[in-house]
């Protein structure tokens, strides 16, 4: 199987350290909820170029390798998985900083209600009097609740930080890319 290209992958998590003498590598999750990194069965993990070796950003995708997962589990907050060809704690500690990918549709499926924040990002944000707020250019978690940016897409530039609340968020409507809020377009 050929590598895909960077837009076909969603970035889960990176690998921050070795765990035990087997080959297991510790995982930090960009989720606080890392249900999809937990479920793949196939990863693509990229080395992140060093700045001073010259290294451009299509060489990256070169960069790019792909792994079977033996096993994944939750630890102490982050995700201990067993890669396929990882067998020793000198492999895996070869693979600290590597960027962890998985293809968007290899995620599980989600219930109704639920979103992966992925799929949030480029939808037109609009409110209860059919006002364009502008566009998801990224959610975060803030510990109680997801927080969404709305802005200009081309230039990143934030106009609004929204909770993602049953509150404020009245509709999410992924196949035509919108989300209705219960927001003012002159609130800040």
């Amino acid at each position: 199987m050929s590598a895909p290209s960077l837009n076909d992958l969603i970035e889960l998590g990176a690998i921050s350290e070795a765990q035990g003498l087997q080959g297991q590598v510790k995982v930090r999750p960009h989720s606080s909820e890392p249900v999809a990194l937990l479920s793949s069965k196939l990863i693509w993990l990229s080395l992140i170029p060093r700045r001073d070796a010259g290294v451009s950003a299509s060489t990256e995708q070169a960069s790019l390798t792909q792994y079977k997962v033996k096993s994944a589990k939750m630890h102490s907050g982050n995700v201990v998985m067993a890669l396929e060809g990882i067998s020793d704690r000198d492999q895996a500690l070869a693979l600290k900083g590597a960027r962890i990918l998985v293809a968007r549709d290899a995620f599980p499926k989600v219930e109704s209600d639920s979103y992966y924040w992925v799929d949030l990002i480029g939808c037109n944000a609009i409110n209860l009097q059919d006002e364009i707020l502008g566009e998801v250019i990224d959610v975060t978690e803030n510990g109680a609740h997801g927080v969404i940016a709305i802005g200009d897409a081309q230039t990143k530039t934030i106009k609004y930080l929204v909770p993602f609340v049953k509150e404020v968020v009245q509709n999410v409507d992924l196949p035509n890319k919108t989300i209705t809020l219960d927001w003012q377009s002159d609130w800040q």
